[in-house]
């Protein structure tokens, strides 16, 4: 399947799309918890940048320097990855601390990755920097740690700082999510995200009948959706667009659709779970005076999308003036910068597979399953289904997703060896995720290497997970399916860890209504049921269930919550940063380690 030829990118470099975005009107719109508003003009954003970019190069960071930023969704974000951009250096987004219950492990991820990139600074606010101690100290970036603050006020730049940058030079380099395997530097120069931004430009043109488009997100800006997708493409533009902590967002969902009625936004990306979320968590009082009627693309992607959640949003908020044909499934990844192919304007299409063809194809069961179309592949965009030998398959046939076009990564950073695990001759990236094509749309089945294999039959695991969506006393979306060899079994056997709702009771009653659940739609009775505190699923950083990780965790008897957070505990993380930090001064930090030198402990998962 072909996209249609690309149209050439508007701009050679994400520091010359800044550049004409503030000479526009257009602004950038930040929610606090009291959805009160900061408004701050992409002019204002140049301004700023240019400060903290010519603080950078007095630190002596220089063109191709890897920087790390750990901020909130906040003004200090964007100045400091359009700082960092126009400094000429590379932005290597990470995730903050937001789940404090599970700070052990964060430090762990945070400074292997610091290492991964060769990071020689980073970036981040007063707030962040109380609980960085410990990974600066096992990753010893040479300059240390920054506050965004100090280097925008500690340069009087008034004028624009030249970026030499060009389109082929490194820009961001985001970590993949990290859902089957540790996550990986995905390398991208400008002209890859430039490429992705004029195609996403293709499907969703800068106006709707006359009228700018106007966006709003809560997605985190250290993942490819919120930062390519929504940020990049406000600047890209330009547009206006609102942002929301998406901490925030997770605690009050209904604050995404009031914002979106407040902004009378048009354009509005999640994954699939927000929309379940909002099923269950906002009240009709909530929403009182809201008006949905001007969100005209809620697309969603990022994670397996189900139909049946999309239309129960869409009957539950049409009293609202939500339109059902806004909902647009896509498909992306980290690697291919971000958006794949786009469904068109339409109501989701869904199909229910025939179980026998796929099972004939040696690939994925899906049983009854719906799996809807993720759309056609953007302009430049090209996508083949192949066999295990590598050719391509017809249609309706289960195989591995293949991706050529101009916004495919440069590769892993200084990762030669995993590059060309998945970078194949003629420039084409093996995905990893498995699907089948019909009447030139996609339709993703999941991951390969969550696939669970029961006597001989592939399954994927949402077969089994989406049979307790609705199930009272579960969590949404918290559940997770696995294949394992019970002691003294032949043969794997089918394994459901599921969260608990807060406050419901973990009970045999309910242990067996999974069951009967599953069994009566797969006709699979699961073998173990764990039922779960709320928390205790591993999640990458984009919130994404690790599947891999739980079954690992599951085996080794190590699958707990995390840790209560209290204010005791919180401040013995912080003393223990600070000391950290210390050592960190006391030490000599002139020579970083390379990858090859990370103690032991940092090197697994």
């Amino acid at each position: 399947m072909k996209g249609p030829a690309p149209s050439p990118p508007k701009y050679t470099t994400l520091v010359s799309a800044l550049a004409a975005a503030s000479g526009s009107q257009v602004s950038l719109t930040f929610l606090d918890a009291r959805e009160s508003e900061t408004v701050l003009p992409f002019q204002e954003i140049h301004q700023r940048a240019s400060r903290v970019a010519q603080a950078l190069g007095e630190l002596g960071i220089a063109a191709g320097d890897r920087v790390a930023l750990a901020l909130p969704t906040a003004p200090s974000f964007v100045e400091a990855l359009f700082g960092v951009l126009l400094a000429g250096a590379v932005a290597v987004p990470l995730y903050p601390p937001l789940r404090l219950g599970r700070l052990e492990e964060y430090h762990q991820r945070t400074a292997r990755m610091l290492l991964r990139v060769g990071a020689r600074l980073v970036l981040t606010d007063a707030r962040i920097r109380r609980l960085l101690g410990e990974p600066m100290a096992l990753a010893r970036p040479e300059l240390g740690c920054r506050l965004v603050e100090d280097l925008r006020t500690s340069s009087a730049a008034s004028g624009r700082v030249d970026s030499r940058a060009g389109p082929d030079d490194l820009a961001i380099i985001q970590f993949s999510s990290g859902s089957t395997v540790e996550p990986k530097p995905v390398a991208l120069t400008h002209a890859n995200i430039l490429a992705n931004l004029a195609a996403i430009d293709r499907v969703i043109p800068a106006d709707d009948g006359g009228r700018t488009q106007s966006g709003v997100s809560w997605l985190p800006l250290y993942h490819d959706m919120g930062l390519i997708g929504c940020l990049l493409e406000a600047a890209y533009r330009p547009g206006p667009l609102t942002l929301i902590p998406p901490e925030l967002f997770l605690a009050r969902p209904a604050m995404w659709l009031r914002a979106i009625s407040r902004a009378r936004a048009t354009v509005s990306p999640a994954p699939n779970f927000a929309f379940g979320l909002c099923l269950k968590r906002i009240s009709d009082e909530e929403l009182t005076g809201v008006d949905l009627s001007s969100w005209q693309l809620a697309l969603t992607g990022a994670e397996p999308v189900s139909p049946e959640v999309l239309r129960r949003f869409a009957d539950r908020f049409a009293r609202w003036g939500f339109n059902r044909e806004a909902l647009r499934p896509v498909y992306g990844l980290a690697e291919a910068s971000l958006a794949v192919t786009f469904c068109p304007r339409r109501s989701p299409s869904a199909m229910s597979v025939d179980p026998v063809e796929l099972a004939r194809s040696g690939e994925v069961a899906e049983g009854a399953r719906e799996i809807p179309s993720v759309g056609s592949p953007l302009a430049g965009v090209e996508v083949e289904v192949r066999d295990l030998h590598g050719r391509e398959v017809p249609e309706r046939r289960v195989g591995r997703i293949f991706v050529k076009g101009p916004s495919v990564m440069a590769g892993y950073f200084d990762d030669p060896q995993a590059t060309r695990q998945v970078l194949r001759e003629g420039g084409w990236l093996d995905t990893g995720d498995l699907g089948f094509h019909a009447g030139g749309e996609l339709y993703v089945c999941g991951r390969e290497k969550d696939v669970v294999i029961l006597r001989g039959a592939n399954h994927s695991p949402q077969e089994f997970e989406e049979c307790l969506a609705g199930l009272a006393g579960l969590r949404e979306g918290c559940a997770v399916a696995l294949g394992y060899q019970p002691t003294g079994e032949d043969g794997e056997e089918l394994a459901l860890l599921v969260e608990c709702a807060a406050g419901a009771e973990p009970t045999s009653d309910l242990v067996e209504a999974i069951r009967g659940e599953v069994l009566a739609r797969t006709g699979i009775r699961p073998y173990l049921v764990e039922l779960l505190k709320p928390g205790t699923l591993p999640r990458t950083s984009s919130g994404k269930l690790r599947r891999a990780e739980a079954r690992r965790q599951l085996l080794a008897g190590k699958l707990g919550p995390p840790k209560p957070v209290t204010t005791m505990r919180l401040v013995r993380a912080v003393l223990r940063s600070s000391l950290a930090f210390a050592r960190v001064l006391l030490s000599d930090p002139s020579r970083p380690r390379p990858w090859d030198e990370i103690p032991t402990r940092l090197r697994e998962p």
